[in-house]
């Protein structure tokens, strides 16, 4: 029943990383736009965070080490700060988006002012990462993350065309009409991509492993997690394509905000599905921001050599709880100046692929590195798809700000 229970790590993860607010809207546009032509996007990335967070998590199992303190190690100084403060400013922004959509949720169900419920979803966030263990937080936004499932069992009451929707696994030049909707076509296959592996959840990840304490004995458990939590992630991001697909484009609407992407469940299945998409989004948002707050104090106090954690006591832990405390303060101060959190996370997730590189290469380093990992070092598939997606992100890194400014943010 624990080893059930540790689950919850994946699937909290993958949730957050699959359907905060931006990937949320991200991917019904995706799929509005180009229906199932990008699929192949969401299966190559899903594949290529199970990779990566399976390495972060059998380092954090075997060596108790996590993401940020191998960034120093192997990258050295001046590098693994420069790593710090861009994975820091994407963290923020991130966060700030995820607190703007809880926020907007929030006003959708009462019509309270925007501001107001702003500073009561700070308050709720800080009072869950104060009060709750990490246990039962990945536990907590975990499950309720997969009232989510919801977007999947409404796509498949709209009946989708099932031969279009495989074929869209498998990868092909774009069937655009102008030369812009190919560089658009692009420009989301990156972004999808960014946002599918952002660096947060391997971070999250593996600090979360140490949380919970992981041994030797348990890097087959951290198999198990990556698998079923990442898994799932990646095929609630297959439903969104199809309800963009079938729903949003064909009543000629780009869904921007939480509440438009809930129309699809509620036209499809009524009352109680626009109740669970609402309450599926608010526990996803919310796990989401909290990730990347705990994210951004995990990675500062991993860098600096202090003592973190939530199973130390607040008080031993000084500087850690000071750090997320004030990262949801900082991200509650960008959305009360009434910026889109639409907007700033599209910004987050393209940016946060210039990361990617330098999260992801020290991890392959020391994991396939037998005198650190011994018997649990990297097998031949590990290393091979391991390299592969190194050189796909890479690539990605330097197509993804020279695609934003062509597509103006992918609006064309």
């Amino acid at each position: 029943m624990a080893q059930f229970a540790e689950i919850f790590l994946g699937i909290l993860t993958a949730m957050g990383g699959f359907v905060e607010i931006g990937e949320l809207t991200f991917t019904l546009n995706g799929g509005t736009r180009f229906a199932y032509q990008l699929l192949w996007v969401n299966l190559l990335g899903t594949i290529g965070i199970i990779v990566y967070c399976e390495m972060a998590g059998r380092v954090a199992a075997v060596k108790h080490r996590a993401v940020f303190s191998l960034i120093r190690e192997r990258a050295g100084f001046s590098a693994g700060l420069l790593t710090l403060v861009a994975s820091a400013i994407v963290n923020l922004l991130t966060c700030s988006a995820e607190i703007g959509g809880v926020a907007l949720l929030w006003q959708l169900v009462s019509g309270a002012p925007y501001r107001v419920l702003l500073l009561l979803a700070l308050l709720f966030l800080v009072l869950v990462v104060w009060l709750l263990s990490f246990q039962s937080i990945e536990r907590i936004f975990g499950l309720g993350g997969l009232l989510m499932i919801v977007f999947g069992i409404a796509l498949v009451h709209l009946g989708p065309d099932w031969r279009a929707l495989a074929a869209g696994f498998v990868p092909r030049w774009p069937q655009t009409s102008h030369p812009r909707d190919t560089l658009l076509y692009f420009y989301f296959a990156v972004a999808l991509m960014s946002s599918i592996m952002l660096p947060y959840e391997t971070y999250f990840y593996a600090s979360g492993g140490i949380e919970d304490k992981w041994k030797p004995s348990d890097v087959g458990l951290n198999r198990l997690v990556v698998i079923v939590g990442f898994t799932l992630g990646g095929l609630l991001s297959v439903a969104l394509v199809g309800m963009g697909a079938e729903f949003f484009a064909a009543k000629d609407v780009e869904p921007q905000l939480p509440g438009t992407a809930a129309l699809g469940v509620a036209a499809t299945l009524g009352q109680w599905g626009l109740f669970a998409a609402l309450l599926g989004m608010f526990f996803a948002f919310g796990g989401a921001a909290i990730e990347t707050a705990l994210a951004s104090a995990y990675n500062l106090a991993q860098f600096a050599g202090w003592p973190w954690g939530k199973h130390r006591r607040k008080r031993d832990a000084g500087r850690f709880t000071l750090s997320w405390l004030a990262v949801f303060v900082l991200a509650t101060i960008v959305v009360q100046t009434g910026v889109d959190p639409v907007s700033v996370v599209e910004y987050s997730i393209v940016f946060s692929v210039v990361v990617l590189p330098f999260t992801y290469f020290p991890v392959l380093m020391v994991a396939k590195d037998k005198s650190i990992m011994g018997e649990h070092a990297n097998g031949w598939l590990s290393n091979t798809l391991g390299w592969f997606y190194l050189v796909a992100i890479t690539l990605a890194a330097l197509a993804a700000i020279p695609l934003f400014l062509l597509t103006h943010g992918g609006r064309g």
